[in-house]
């Protein structure tokens, strides 16, 4: 009889597990660093708006994870995750998820999105809209649909528009309902940054990803050129806020984010001694703790 109560239990935890490893954890820093960035710089001019910025980080968060939710589905579908893959398990190619389950769970989510995306509007007005709505249609198009710019080189683009320059920019304009040199500012290093998680995660694919016909930019460009987009990505960030404090669109504080530089030229010294396959799992990890850190303290830097 104990046995048999024990079970139900066992199988809720495992399903829970599931889950959680489908939203990623390690890339839901994309998400929430941005947000930080953006609101934090409309803070230095106009008083915080508590439940939008709370609002607009939960959104962002269920953004992520409806990416990702819509990334496992079209990369089972289209052959590109096969059984070798060096990347942590994909649970619809696993089994552990059906095609149909991910499909209503990828909807779910992104109708959670639009509905706090509802209340922004509210808050901010029709250029929330267009970029709420720009967004859901990204993260199902990113490896779904007809044309999916995932498999055409385009994934990089989409990364730095909407994790960087779309998500701050954003941020900031739902707090002070206008846009600035700062929110740009801010943006571009922080779609750096990004940015260059997936390259790692790209480059730790490239020859699945080429066998699967999914022509990532890596595919395109080969490991060598990617190598050195990386290093420009976790490099630049750093001139470019030295640059921009200079010319009093960050304030000074923002050099903070030098406190990050030791870990950035860590991760680069491993992508250039070309640490290749499942070696760079970790550096997956930590590219996204880089820029969390950064992001972080670029976000202090306003409040200071």
């Amino acid at each position: 009889m104990e046995h048999e109560q024990s079970e139900p239990t066992a199988t809720v935890l495992a399903g829970w597990r599931v889950w959680l490893l489908a939203t990623r954890p390690a890339t839901l820093t994309a998400a929430v660093a941005p947000v930080l960035v953006g609101t934090a710089a409309a803070d230095a001019a106009v008083p915080l708006r508590e439940l939008p910025f709370a609002a607009a980080l939960v959104a962002a968060v269920l953004l992520q994870i409806g990416a990702n939710f819509a990334n496992d589905l079209a990369d089972f579908e289209r052959g590109a995750d096969q059984a070798d893959r060096l990347g942590p398990p994909r649970v619809t190619q696993s089994g552990l998820v059906t095609p149909a389950t991910m499909r209503w769970a990828t909807a779910l989510v992104l109708v959670a999105a639009a509905l706090i995306g509802v209340y922004l509007i509210t808050v901010a007005g029709w250029p929330i809209l267009v970029l709420g709505a720009a967004a859901i249609v990204a993260a199902i198009a990113y490896t779904g649909g007809p044309w999916p710019f995932g498999y055409h080189g385009l994934g990089d683009a989409f990364v730095f528009v909407f994790f960087g320059l779309a998500a701050v920019a954003g941020s900031y304009f739902l707090q002070t309902e206008k846009l600035t040199g700062t929110a740009f500012a801010a943006a571009i290093p922080i779609g750096m940054t990004v940015t260059a998680i997936l390259v790692v995660n790209n480059l730790r694919d490239i020859d699945g990803d080429r066998r699967s016909d999914k022509r990532t930019l890596a595919v395109l460009l080969g490991a060598q050129v990617s190598r050195v987009q990386y290093l420009l990505l976790v490099g630049l960030p750093y001139a470019l806020v030295t640059t921009f404090a200079a010319a009093d669109l960050l304030p000074w504080w923002s050099l903070l984010v030098w406190a990050s530089a030791p870990l950035a030229s860590y991760l680069g010294w491993r992508i250039a001694s070309r640490a290749e396959g499942r070696a760079l799992n970790p550096l997956l990890k930590q590219t996204g703790q880089l820029h969390l850190l950064f992001g972080v303290l670029l976000a202090a830097s306003f409040l200071l």
